[in-house]
């Protein structure tokens, strides 16, 4: 288990550096730059706009010089001064050295403010939306799933199968209005846009100073984003479930007279968890670092606005920022999946 875990880490790095590489290359391959406006600005300036940002170096000294702001932390026996070359995401004291680690850079759209000061405020309110996604998901999916298979060719199955074809067919774009117009609007009974936490966001899902506030505001996005993952996980579930309920294992668990609730539990719904584990990693991911059309919907301050703004104005540090966040998430969240293959069926080795 702990030579698979250093094994899965290396390639964690490994894939990372790989998609940092493939994302900076891409956006210095597209025509244009990040000072090109309208109304064009005179040489002189973006040429010492260039200067101050660097872009004005070959493009692998840029690559190197990125890299080393990010990876390598800076260590001093003095404290940084509040600047924005010295901002990092994490800043702490060991004894009598100061050190800051993992600076992903200015913002050329928004000269007051870092990439990490809107990873700081916007990213926790991403997480915590897609953290409340993907329970909705999970807890109307698998149910779903589960009674489909359980109750195969009946009323159960086709009511469960319609509703998840219906939160796959339905995108957010069309369900976010929808929501906001019947519960919103209409029966005013829900606020229409925002979220329910004041800064720095990071603890108000779990905070109980927000109370029926915080969850007022989280109703309706949570479920307008849930409810076509929670589709996918329902119709995965059932195949999987109906799978493996016929195999001949399970026939054998019925000859033997044990009942039928313990060989769903504990046979059946066990192993028909691998596929549905295996999609749920990606999912989770992706909930997590945020979603435009929902927060653009209902007026939530996520990281996804601020990441397709960027791609917009060329901003290269929010770009790279938002991108290498993501491929963490998803690195990370497909490393836990295999690490959950071989709880749920031992037969899995990790060596």
């Amino acid at each position: 288990m702990g030579r698979y875990i250093i094994r899965r880490l290396l390639y964690m790095f490994l894939v990372i550096l790989v998609v940092s590489v493939i994302t900076f290359g891409l956006m210095h391959s597209v025509p244009g730059g990040p000072f090109d406006k309208e109304k064009p600005l005179p040489k002189e300036i973006i040429a010492n706009l260039e200067k101050r940002y660097h872009l004005d170096q070959p493009l692998p000294v840029q690559y190197l010089q990125y890299l080393k702001d990010l990876a390598i932390p800076r260590i001093s026996t003095t404290k940084f001064p509040n600047s924005i070359d010295a901002d990092a995401l994490f800043k702490f004291k060991i004894g009598k050295y100061y050190v800051r680690w993992v600076n992903f850079g200015p913002s050329y759209s928004s000269r007051s403010r870092t990439v990490n000061d809107m990873l700081r405020d916007q990213l926790p309110i991403s997480i915590q939306l897609g953290f409340l996604a993907f329970c909705v998901a999970v807890v109307i999916g698998m149910p779903l799933g589960i009674l489909a298979a359980l109750k195969q060719n009946s009323w159960v199955d086709y009511t469960s199968m319609t509703m998840a074809i219906f939160g796959v067919s339905v995108p957010v774009i069309v369900l976010g209005p929808i929501l906001v117009w019947i519960f919103g609007v209409s029966l005013k009974v829900l606020p229409v846009t925002g979220w329910g936490s004041k800064p720095p966001f990071a603890f108000g899902i779990f905070s109980t100073t927000h109370g029926w506030k915080y969850w007022q505001y989280a109703i309706m996005p949570m479920f307008a984003l849930g409810l076509s993952s929670s589709a996918s996980i329902a119709r995965l579930t059932r195949a999987s479930l109906l799978q493996v309920i016929r195999e001949d294992y399970i026939r054998t668990a019925r000859e033997k007279g044990l009942r039928e609730r313990n060989i769903v539990i504990k046979h059946a719904l066990k192993n028909s968890l691998i596929p549905v584990i295996t999609i749920m990693g990606p999912m989770f991911a992706g909930l997590l670092t945020g979603t435009f059309v929902t927060e653009t919907i209902f007026g939530i301050p996520g990281m996804g606005r601020y990441f397709v703004n960027s791609i917009t104005n060329r901003d290269y540090p929010v770009i790279m920022g938002t991108v290498l966040i993501y491929a963490i998430f998803l690195v990370l969240c497909n490393s836990i999946v295999d690490l959950v293959y071989g709880f749920l069926d031992p037969r899995i080795r990790f060596e």
